[in-house]
């Protein structure tokens, strides 16, 4: 099935056209965002990695306040390279775009190979598969975000193909699942699909075993220094977020499963992935029916990773925490699509199912990478007239030593130097407990003695009921939405 790797490598012509293809989709998201309102993030958390990250270059901590370890950052590992661009001041702009960028080549890159490897009939005269993968609108989000969802993506991905390859090393298989957690904690998932493929692949009970040992060596090698080091710093195993998000969403594990399928199925679907669908399905069969041991047990991970998590968290902010999924779930339907290219189903009308897919996909692949990039925008537009305005208003007015409780904390603390109350449990765990129970948080806002909040009314409605605002960021770009701006209330303590 595999073909000989000399036939496997990118010429330099085919490295150039997906490097420009990632340069251009990441420019065009930049230039939508910068004509909309302003440069960005498009998500308050990426202001928190960083945080981290400035602190961890600069003054050699990990800490989100200064002088204050916390374990309020999901992915050490993102925010460690974060911190790089802060040494060669190139942060928090340059250095975070070009990061993104550069893990999507490298995804592209590592798809387009994979194709090559796994369908032999694939000879293009274009990386096309690459392409997609440059253009495709959530993985262009992503990598613009300030986020390490990607990274994840391309680690989870490189493990998978791996599998889906027939590898038979598997001490650097276990080396890049343990890296994978010091990404994201759901990097653990990958634990099932490697152990499922050596039951499954390898002949005999020596050889399952040994190539067991040597996956968990690897793994186990990494791991356990990322389980120290959140038992140093935040006296868990797992980072702060890992709990806060789970107690935080509790009523969104309340909604039907049917109707939580739904939304998923719906990011999941909406841009050029509505016309893999069918490719999905197809390698699903062909996996099953060939007994594609790596391929099936990177599908069932790919099935159990998505039920996993809108079992737990709400699909929204266009499916991120479903992100790191998408490209190799984009690449089941690649592999289908490239087979039958080059093949000869339906025989003399093969040519009109094959120009129908091709001008579907490339329709939808250019005409959402547009969609995408307006989605950023706003999505930037609100972060910067919403949490940054707030932050730099509340760092240059409010009182040197008041205490300010806030739900999101990224923008404060990058922009403010205020003490803070992390109502979100990031960097104040003790709010985990009665995270969304608002007259307790009254009472622990009292006996903290905060004197101001910052949110936004309707998150906090009987808290800010009855209190006198200070500051509103009056955002217009908010305004548009019809929802409320951000507020600063002095917190009147009894």
């Amino acid at each position: 099935m595999a073909r000989d790797s000399l036939n496997l490598k990118l010429n330099k012509r085919e490295i150039v056209i997906i490097a420009g293809a990632v340069a251009l989709s990441a420019v065009i998201y930049l230039l939508a965002s910068q004509f909309t309102y302003a440069i960005g993030f498009p998500l308050d958390d990426s202001w928190i990695h960083q945080t981290y990250a400035r602190n961890l270059a600069l003054r050699g901590e990990w800490a989100f306040r200064p002088g204050v370890a916390s374990a309020g950052s999901t992915s050490p590992l993102w925010s460690a390279l974060l911190a790089l661009g802060f040494l060669i001041q190139l942060s928090p702009y340059v250095w975070t775009y070009f990061l993104g960028a550069l893990t999507l080549f490298a995804l592209a890159v590592l798809c387009e190979w994979a194709v090559r490897k796994i369908v032999e009939t694939y000879h293009p005269r274009f990386p096309w598969v690459g392409i997609f993968i440059a253009f495709e609108w959530h993985l262009a989000w992503a990598a613009m975000s300030g986020m390490e969802t990607l990274l994840h993506g391309m680690i989870v991905t490189a493990v998978l193909i791996l599998l889906m390859t027939n590898t038979h090393r598997y001490l650097p298989l276990g080396l890049l699942t343990g890296l994978s957690v010091w990404v994201r904690p759901d990097g653990l998932t990958l634990l099932g699909p490697v152990l499922m493929t050596i039951l499954l692949a390898e002949k005999d009970t020596r050889s399952k075993f040994k190539a067991a040992t040597r996956y968990i060596i690897g793994f186990g090698s990494i791991f356990v220094f990322y389980l120290l080091f959140n038992l140093a710093i935040g006296d868990a195993p797992m980072p702060n977020t890992f709990y806060a998000k789970q107690a935080e969403y509790a009523v969104w594990q309340t909604v039907p499963i049917i109707e939580r399928l739904g939304q998923m199925a719906l990011q999941l679907l909406i841009g050029p992935s509505l016309v893999l669908l069918p490719g999905v399905i197809a390698w699903l069969v062909k996996s099953i029916k060939q007994k594609m041991w790596g391929s099936l047990a990177a599908l069932i991970w790919c099935a159990g990773y998505l039920y996993i998590y809108i079992s737990r968290l709400p699909v929204y902010q266009h499916g991120r925490y479903l992100m790191p999924a998408m490209p190799i779930l984009f690449l089941f339907g690649l592999l289908a699509f490239a087979e039958f290219d080059g093949g000869k189903m339906f025989v003399r009308y093969h040519w009109v199912a094959q120009t129908i897919w091709r001008a579907s996909a490339a329709m939808l692949t250019f005409g959402f990478i547009v969609i995408g990039a307006q989605s950023y925008a706003k999505d930037v537009a609100v972060i910067e007239s919403e949490m940054v305005v707030t932050a730099k208003w509340a760092d240059a007015n409010l009182p040197q030593d008041a205490l300010i409780a806030a739900h999101d904390i990224g923008a404060l603390g990058y922009f403010d130097h205020h003490e803070l109350i992390d109502l979100a449990g990031l960097i104040s765990p003790e709010v985990i407990p009665f995270i969304r129970d608002e007259p307790q948080l009254a009472i622990y806002l009292n006996q903290r003695g905060a004197d101001y909040l910052i949110a936004f009314p309707d998150f906090y409605p009987l808290m800010t009921g009855n209190v006198e605002s200070v500051f509103t960021a009056e955002s217009p770009i908010t305004a548009a939405f019809g929802e409320k701006s951000m507020v600063v209330y002095r917190w009147k303590r009894p």
